[in-house]
C-alpha cells in the first residue's frame, strides 16, 4: 500500500507540480493542449509506471495514451524531468522508454481484434 502512495504522490507530481520550473515552451504545450485533463488518473499511474519505472501498458491505457497525443505526452515526459525529485534519473533512458512507450501503444491499437 506505501508503494502505491508513492506512486499516487509521483502522478500528482506528474500532472501538476513544476510550472514554475518547466520550460515555457512545456508548459505552453500542456496549457494550450489541456494535457492534464486528457487521461484518467489509473491510466496516468500505469504509463508513469511504463515509462518512469518497469511496467507494460495495457489496450485500453494505450487508447488513452493515443488521444493524449503525442505532443501532450512528451510534453508532460520533459516536464516530470525538470522536477527535482527526478534529478538522479538518466533523461536519455527516460525519452527512449517513453518513446518505447508510444510505439508499444500504436502497436496494440494497430494490432487486430481477436473477435474479427
Amino acid at each position: 500500500m506505501k508503494s502505491l502512495n508513492v506512486y499516487s504522490a509521483l502522478v500528482v507530481l506528474f500532472l501538476t507540480c513544476g510550472a514554475a520550473m518547466t520550460t515555457k515552451e512545456n508548459h505552453q504545450i500542456i496549457k494550450d493542449n489541456n494535457c492534464e485533463t486528457k487521461m484518467v488518473l489509473p491510466r496516468v499511474l500505469e504509463a508513469f509506471t511504463s515509462i518512469f519505472e518497469t511496467g507494460t501498458i495495457s489496450s485500453k491505457c494505450s487508447g488513452e495514451l493515443f488521444g493524449l497525443g503525442k505532443v501532450c505526452h512528451s510534453a508532460l515526459v520533459k516536464r516530470t524531468l525538470e522536477n527535482p525529485l527526478f534529478k538522479d534519473l538518466s533523461p536519455a533512458r527516460i525519452i527512449a522508454k517513453s518513446i518505447q512507450t508510444w510505439n508499444n501503444c500504436l502497436a496494440l491499437i494497430n494490432s487486430p481484434s481477436p473477435s474479427a
